[in-house]
């Protein structure tokens, strides 16, 4: 009796662990390589139960067809370096969210972009070095983004094609310490979408 019910609780003890499973990438969904595959169809599976009269190569990279923006961008004067357009990061000084004079000529051709294409939207990502406190530096960021949106909105640009967001330190757009590494991290990136 006592062999019966140890068996018992360790087949329960069994079919409660096979149903769980692991999230490898702590997203909170199933993994794919996780879940098992199930052949409904009577067809011969190989060892990893794939259908073997079904299975196909695919090249990832040419089937996946380009969203709008990445279309938009790798055209025409988005693409071209003498452009401005092709300019969408806008660097700031130390310390500072006054929009730099070299800048200007970028920020109007944005802004044309943006008045010829009223149903376009873009987001303003500011950016700051890692001086300062976290809180500082998400102000900053902050402060650069509003520069820029405020430019735009002079020039012309519906307010509503235009959102802010600032990441302060949190993502440098170059690693080091070294004043040219702080100066390329001080920034406003304009970001179609």
């Amino acid at each position: 009796m006592e062999l019966k019910r140890t068996a018992i609780a360790i087949l329960c003890a069994t079919f409660m662990l096979s149903g769980c499973t692991s999230d490898a990438d702590k997203e909170g969904l199933l993994d794919e390589d996780a879940a098992p595959i199930v052949n409904t169809d009577g067809a011969e599976s190989d060892a990893y139960n794939v259908d073997s009269a079904t299975v196909a190569e695919v090249d990832l990279d040419s089937s996946r067809e380009l969203s709008a923006v990445e279309q938009l961008m790798q055209s025409g004067e988005f693409s071209d370096p003498n452009s401005p357009l092709s300019k969408r990061t806008i660097y700031f000084e130390y310390d500072s969210s006054l929009v730099l004079e070299e800048f200007i000529v970028v920020l109007e051709a944005h802004a044309n972009y943006l008045m010829s294409n009223p149903n376009q939207h873009i987001t303003l990502e500011g950016h700051s070095d890692e001086r300062g406190t976290r809180e500082y530096n998400i102000a900053l960021g902050e402060q650069r983004a509003k520069a820029v949106f405020k430019m735009l909105q002079l020039i012309g640009v519906m307010n509503n094609q235009i959102d802010i967001v600032s990441y302060g330190e949190e993502k440098p757009a170059v690693q080091g310490h070294e004043d040219h590494a702080l100066s390329l991290n001080r920034r406003v990136e304009v970001v179609y979408k």
